[in-house]
């Protein structure tokens, strides 16, 4: 007896030696990840929370409010409960099971009385964990907790971004709208002129109609400036899920820029906390664990098992030596499972491969949306320096050349082209600034996007 005990415990720890393994995150390349010549640090710097970046009051009703109802949001919210609940039921799993079987019989006896029994028994069933398959079940529901909470991060940053991007987008619109209205009086105006000379003598009838068609053609473009307007409200109103309806928002002259510094040099740990990248990083830890809880199908189990229970027969509680005698132990060693543990481990090891590609992979991806946002903010800055000076002269050309024309020094098409030139500065002007605000917008969500949670919103912290 004392020998099979020894065997037996000698098992158990040879078993839960060489099962259990800790989880270690891979050390990824960071030279030039952002980009060449892109300075970086090792320290986290101090990324902005998303107040500090969109300091716009209706800008951050909005934000406030899809973060509370956005759709997309809640089910991540539901993602985490439900990764919550298999994360107790993993931590549960190491306490035994319990069940009450309760039986009962009526039958004749041989004098035609009626005889009645009963049987109460409460049986008992714990699996004992030698080679660790329980641990490593709870550590990769730990996982897949953190996995949830770092999407639901990553929709919350997303749905920031989108905010912002289509609040923005809105000012442009609203912006290049007045523009184009007030190219379409300036155009009245113009078409107005061209008819009295043209009854003077002045001008020619081909002018008349050319100025006409570039009228109508201007409002042509006020119509879909305003379908666009219409659109991207539309798409607003689904971000806070609410039914379509203006946005009500700042005009143009009260805009306020986003904070953000795009020449401060990039966190390499704010890169490797990107919501995304640290989603990839659990999802790899869980494929971690279950190449271990594959392995561990190959060690033998151990199960106790128990019961006791009242009877009338007996009339009493059955004697303590009974009840011994009751508990059973087993233990069970896989020989031959028609090559199933072999398969799963063989895939459970190709899908930890998997996840360590798709982690590199994340990993990439934010590098280059990173260099991506901090060329668009370099970009539209030096070209909105460059449009304003292109603004400013095709303003002088067409004032010029509509006093030439009133003096008969300058025919009508060359008014056209100094008026279109004019408009279409002032149009890729506004374009301009707003694509630097979208590459500061598209530079807060590449960099992560801070943590929402500091603003009262859930973040899951694991104990």
């Amino acid at each position: 007896m004392k020998r099979i005990f020894f065997a037996l415990t000698t098992l158990i720890m040879v078993c839960s030696c060489s099962v259990y393994k800790v989880f270690k995150s891979p050390e990824p390349k960071t030279a030039n990840l952002c980009g060449e010549n892109r300075t970086t640090q090792d320290s986290l710097g101090n990324l902005p929370a998303w107040k500090d970046v969109f300091t716009d009051s209706l800008l951050q009703q909005l934000i406030e409010k899809g973060l509370m109802v956005n759709t997309d949001l809640q089910v991540a919210r539901l993602n985490i409960e439900q990764a919550e609940a298999k994360l107790l039921a993993s931590k549960l799993a190491y306490l035994p099971s319990f069940a009450v079987t309760p039986e009962g019989s009526i039958s004749k006896g041989k004098d035609g009385e009626t005889v009645k029994s009963y049987n109460l028994p409460l049986t008992m069933q714990w699996e004992v964990d030698v080679s660790d398959k329980l641990r490593n079940s709870k550590l990769q529901a730990r996982a897949h907790i953190l996995q949830s909470s770092e999407y639901m991060q990553m929709v919350q940053v997303q749905l920031i971004a989108s905010i912002a991007n289509n609040y923005y987008m809105l000012l442009m619109l609203d912006e290049q709208l007045r523009v184009t209205r007030q190219s379409i009086r300036n155009q009245k105006e113009n078409l107005e002129v061209i008819i009295a000379m043209k009854e003077a003598g002045m001008q020619t009838e081909a002018a008349v109609n050319q100025a006409s068609a570039d009228y109508y053609n201007v409002q042509s473009s006020e119509k879909e400036l305003m379908k666009q307007i219409r659109l991207v409200e539309s798409c607003m109103a689904l971000l806070i899920n609410e039914t379509p309806h203006t946005i009500i928002r700042a005009s143009t002259s009260e805009v306020m820029a986003v904070n953000i510094d795009y020449t401060a040099p990039i966190s390499l740990l704010a890169l490797a906390n990107r919501p995304d990248v640290k989603q990839a990083e659990y999802a790899l830890e869980s494929s971690f664990y279950s190449v271990n809880i594959a392995r561990s199908a190959f060690y033998p189990s151990i199960s106790l098992n128990g019961s006791i229970g009242w009877t009338n027969n007996l009339g009493v509680i059955a004697n303590p030596g009974s009840i011994l005698l009751s508990a059973i132990g087993s233990l069970t060693q896989p020989l031959f499972n028609k090559g199933v543990n072999r398969a799963s481990l063989k895939i459970a090891k190709s899908q930890y491969e998997q996840s360590l590609l798709r982690f590199k992979n994340a990993l990439l991806i934010a590098g280059s949306e990173i260099n991506d946002a901090l060329i668009t903010c370099q970009s539209s800055m030096e070209k909105v320096i460059l449009r304003r000076q292109q603004l400013e002269s095709s303003l002088k050309a067409y004032e010029n050349s509509l006093d030439l024309m009133q003096h008969s020094s300058s025919t009508y098409l060359e008014v056209l082209i100094a008026q279109s030139t004019s408009l279409q500065s002032q149009l890729l002007l506004v374009t301009d600034w707003f694509e630097g605000i979208q590459g500061q917008i598209n530079l807060y969500k590449a960099l992560g996007g801070g943590r929402v949670a500091s603003d009262g919103f859930y973040q899951f912290n694991p104990v």
